[in-house]
């Protein structure tokens, strides 16, 4: 296979990603209450409601969504405020191409996560 006209695997995804995300935080004005029914193009197999006032509910929706929304998603569907609540342990639940994406573009969203208290 001819490695210089492919881009490897984590460039693609990192640009799929990328050009997924909305220019500022603030334009993810999604509802923070409630239940949130997701479409089928974002989740096409068991459940597809979510409770927004239930902590692990919340967290998997995110996660759904940031891994599968397109960027009319992420703006209808997330809240720039519970997103930034949640990174600090969304950010270890997420791809770590989707966590470098968002971080890159939105540095901060590393000022409400915690010090990486692992590396030694």
């Amino acid at each position: 296979m001819d490695t210089t006209t492919t881009a490897p695997r984590a460039e693609v995804l990192r640009d799929r990603y990328r050009s997924r995300l909305p220019e500022r935080l603030q334009e993810l004005t999604g509802p923070i209450e409630g239940v949130v029914d997701l479409p089928l193009h974002i989740v096409w197999s068991g459940r597809t409601s979510y409770s927004l006032d239930r902590p692990k509910s919340r967290m998997t929706l995110y996660r759904t969504v940031l891994a599968e929304g397109l960027r009319e998603d992420l703006v209808t569907l997330l809240h720039y405020r519970l997103l930034a609540e949640q990174w600090p342990v969304l950010r270890r639940l997420i791809s770590p191409y989707i966590r470098e994406v968002w971080e890159d573009a939105f540095p901060e969203l590393l000022r409400t996560a915690p010090a990486d208290t692992t590396a030694a």
